[in-house]
Formats: structure tokens, sequence, C-alpha cells
């Protein structure tokens, strides 16, 4: 080969060697650089807790007591005396009926009365006129017995006189419709001016009333959560079945304000449902609590120790409910966990964390923080608020 070739060369391949070697640096500080640090999360056990268990149902609210009024002798009205949908108080007139027939029907029973009292002085008058002359033998045994008889009868006929009086003056008391119970009263259902029907069949409904305080909740339990109650209650001491702490709240309130008590549970299961009825009696000084409003109410269930974790570290997964930790070399297991109530703030996890797991309760927003990866764990707090 020529020596200008061979020169020429050389200079080649110091350029070809020169070009690979930075190559080759380039790379390497691409693969250097292309591993991301492992993202921070803080990390705390989760809280151990003795807490307050509820079971919780849904039900309607009714009224303690409820009546519909009606009258008990017929005719017309003549007043109305009470506002639609008003709180009245046992006593009070409602309605007004045309006493007049009734006055009159009293005037005749006392005349009646003061006849048959003359009958009856006219009779005893006989007696002892009739007694006197038999020692005399003026007159008959025969007669006296007769006279004694008339007197009988006579005192009959009074007494008979009497009771027309009382009924008579009961009908005229009955003119005045007046509230059997204290409550709030519903609408009228006939004005001044018609005819009604009284007595004890056919009367005509002239409105209705229902006491609100105290006022009951009613809800259906489940088979087992009547077990558990029941066990409850016959672990309790003597005399404290009845009263199992209650609490209600309505459907735009988030706190448990109303406190009642368990005054009824059913004879029987519903075979069809396997529920049971019970009922909580509430007090209602204000009123406020109406009958048909539905509520959510909780029922003591005892005290149990728990863990707990904030409500946002919760993540679903689909069906489930699963809590982000940290395991072994840092990496993210997620746990399904099974949830039960709030308590100060915090979730109840009734199974699937232990009080030695490393629950991720912050930095678990960051995108890089999933399943398998791996973390850089600190050390964080689960705040607790006020207990329920």
């Amino acid at each position: 080969m020529p020596r200008s070739s061979r020169t020429g060369l050389v200079p080649t391949l110091l350029s070809a060697a020169l070009a690979l070697a930075t190559c080759v640096s380039v790379v390497g500080d691409v693969s250097a650089q292309g591993a991301p640090p492992a993202p921070p999360v803080q990390v705390s056990a989760p809280v151990a807790k003795r807490v307050t268990n509820w079971d919780e149902y849904t039900g309607r609210f009714e009224a303690s007591e409820q009546v519909e009024v009606r009258a008990r002798v017929s005719g017309f009205i003549d007043a109305l005396h009470f506002r639609d949908g008003a709180l009245v108080q046992k006593g009070d007139l409602l309605f007004t009926i045309d006493q007049r027939p009734y006055r009159l029907a009293v005037d005749a029973s006392r005349a009646e009365l003061a006849r048959t009292k003359a009958q009856v002085e006219l009779a005893r008058n006989e007696v002892e006129r009739a007694e006197g002359l038999t020692q005399n033998r003026t007159i008959t045994a025969r007669d006296v017995d007769q006279r004694r008889a008339n007197l009988n009868s006579a005192l009959a006929t009074e007494q008979a006189a009497e009771a027309n009086l009382k009924t008579a003056e009961l009908n005229l008391e009955w003119t005045e419709v007046r509230a059997p119970l204290s409550g709030r009263i519903s609408n009228r259902r006939v004005d001044p001016g018609n005819l009604i029907a009284g007595g004890q069949s056919g009367a005509t409904l002239l409105t209705t009333i229902v006491a609100v305080d105290p006022i009951y909740f009613t809800f259906d339990a489940s088979e087992a959560d009547f077990l558990r109650f029941a066990r409850r209650v016959s672990q309790a001491k003597a005399g404290s079945e009845d009263g199992m702490p209650a609490e209600v709240r309505l459907a735009d309130e988030t706190e448990w304000k109303r406190r009642g008590k368990i005054d009824f549970v059913d004879n029987a299961l519903n075979a069809r449902s396997g529920t049971i009825r019970q009922r909580v009696v509430f007090d209602n000084k204000d009123q406020f609590l109406t009958p048909g409003t539905f509520g959510r109410l909780r029922v003591y269930a005892g005290e149990a120790d728990a863990l707990l974790v904030p409500d946002a570290v919760i993540a679903s997964d689909q069906a489930n409910k699963v809590v982000l930790t940290v395991g072994p070399e840092n990496k993210v297991v997620p746990k399904p966990v099974t949830l039960g109530q709030m308590s100060g703030g915090l979730r109840v996890v009734v199974g699937g964390l232990s009080p030695q797991d490393k629950v991720i309760v912050g930095g678990f927003a960051n995108p890089m923080v999933r399943p398998g990866a791996v973390v850089t764990p600190m050390p964080g707090e689960i705040k607790v608020a006020g207990s329920n």
C-alpha cells in the first residue's frame, strides 16, 4: 500500500473512536439520570382507640297518641273554637253543637222527675195511712200490700226519671266537643252550619289530634341485630332491660343531637322480612319533631377497641375499599379493609389493618405513589378530634 494511503487512515480511525467514546459517555449519563428518586410519603400507624359502637337504622317518627275527634250527639255545628294546625290542651273547647234541643230535653227530664217525686210522695202517704188503719182493721191486708207496691213502683219511676235527666244533661254536655288529649290538631273537616251525625257508629269525623311530646320513632331491626340486642339485654343488670340508649338525626342534620331510649320491642319477628319492630321514645318539648318524618337512628351496641384512620386515606379498588401502606423494601402495599362508623372525625376500620401497619397519610396524591412503587417513608401523624 502506498505510504500516503496509510497515513490518511489513522486520523479517520481516531475520529471514529472518539465519536464512539462520546456516545457511550452520553448513554451512560442518561441511564444514570433516568431513574427518578423514590417519592416521599408520610406514614403513621392507625390510631388505636376504644370506641362506642352503634347499629344504624332508618325509620319514621310516630305520634305517641292519636285520636279521631267525633261528636257523641248529632246536630248542627254552631261554632268553631280552634285554629287549624294549632297546639291544643286536653279539655280545650273545639266545636259547639246547637244546644237548644238538648236544653229542652233537660227541662223536660227535670219536669218528669218532679212529677215522679210527687207520685212517690203520694204513694208514701197512702202507705203510711194504710198502715195506721190496719190497727183498727178498717183496711184489708191486700189493700196495704197494693199501696206498698204502688210506692215501690213510684220509686222505680223516680229512679228512671233521674237517669233520664242525667242522660239529657250528658247529651247537653256533649254538645261541647273538647280535646281528649294535648297535642297538635289537624284541620277541621266540617265548618259551622253543617249537620253532623253523632253516636257510637257512623259519627262524623270532625278532626284529628296527635300527641307529639313525647314522640316515638319506629324501625325494623334484622334478626342478627336483634340477637345482639337480646344478648346485651341478658347481660345487663336487673331492671335495665328497658332504656337502651339511642340517638337520631334528621335528613338535613349531620350531628346526633337528639337522644332517647328504646321502650318497646315487638314479641315476634316478621317471618316474611326477617325483621322485628322496635320503638324509641324521644322528648319533643319544642314540638319540632313531626309524625311521619324520616330519620336516621343509631342504637347503642357496646364499646370495643378499634383502629381508626382518616377518611381521606381510604381509596376504592373496584368493589373494595383499600388503604395504602408501606411494606417491606419500602414498597406500597394496598390493603383491603372493612369499614365501620365514624368516631372522633376518623373512620373505624373493622378489619384489614393491624396496629403495626404503616398507613400512608400524606403524599398519596402523587401519581407515582401506587401499588408496588418504592417510596421514601417519613414520620406522619393522624390527628384525633374529640370523641363522640
